[in-house]
């Protein structure tokens, strides 16, 4: 198990200290972030922890996992590497627009 937890049903007014204070009680916290909209500026209702060793991450995840924070329940657990994202730019899948749909240009 890693280090690094995920955190989500963060209320959208949480900031990275709350964040942070929320998981202190239960071990070292080496960083907090939620992470934003990067149009908008506003909180998404994520954000990432990462604790000093495993076994604070474990129990830190045991005991907040199904809390409540700003009147949302937060889903707390091992953060999974990101998937990388392909880079075709598409969602189209091919074809084009077809024909002319019997007008003549």
């Amino acid at each position: 198990m890693g280090s690094k937890i995920y955190v989500g049903g963060l209320p959208y007014s949480a900031v990275d200290q709350e964040l942070s204070d929320l998981f202190s009680p239960h071990g070292n916290v080496e960083s907090a972030r939620i992470i934003m909209d990067k149009f908008t500026g506003r909180s998404r209702g994520f954000g990432f922890v990462e604790m000093t060793t495993d076994e604070e991450a474990k129990a830190a995840i045991e005991a907040l996992n199904g809390t409540e924070m700003g009147g949302r329940t937060l889903t707390v657990n091992e953060a999974r590497p990101q998937t990388p994202r392909s880079r075709d730019g598409g969602g189209f899948g091919g074809g084009g627009y077809g024909g002319g749909g019997g007008r003549r240009f």
